[in-house]
């Protein structure tokens, strides 16, 4: 199936049967978590065009012609990091880190489509993904300041 990740044009070879995080995985890109595989977590959560979902519970054959980002992808290069991650680790939104992948990618998806999305809008939007580990104090607290850069840019 022709696919569109990370900016690149690819071609998966997926049973039907398989979801889009386990594509993902066998394409090599292992930066999505898998936690409770029946969507609620939000840990396996990606972009596709643009929408955040929960790639354990959409099927890779859904994704066919579209475009998927991945936690991959984010990072405009290898020595910078996208304002969302830098935020994140400044405010110490990442602690275990099982979780952040998703968190990030939720947080590109609110950022993106909602620039100007008010604090507790973003922090009803997060509340989509768990954390057990930061309080979420911290994630929204990066999230917001994140906000501010990408709102600079």
């Amino acid at each position: 199936m022709a696919i569109r990740i990370n900016g690149q044009d690819t071609t998966l070879a997926a049973p039907p049967h398989a979801t889009l995080a386990d594509a993902l995985h066998d394409a090599g890109l292992t930066g999505l978590h898998l936690g409770c595989e029946h969507g609620v977590c939000g840990a396996c959560t990606v972009l596709l065009d643009g929408e955040p979902v929960r790639s354990c519970i959409v099927l890779a054959a859904q994704a066919e012609g579209h475009e998927v980002r991945t936690i991959e992808g984010l990072a405009p290069d290898a020595d910078t990091l996208h304002p969302v991650q830098q935020a994140f680790s400044e405010h110490h939104a990442l602690q275990c880190g099982f979780c952040t992948p998703g968190f990030e990618m939720l947080a590109v998806g609110i950022l993106e489509r909602e620039p100007g999305a008010t604090p507790e809008r973003i922090r009803e939007l997060l509340s989509a993904n768990l954390c057990r580990c930061t309080g979420y104090k911290p994630i929204l607290a990066a999230v917001l300041s994140a906000q501010q850069v990408m709102a600079a840019q």
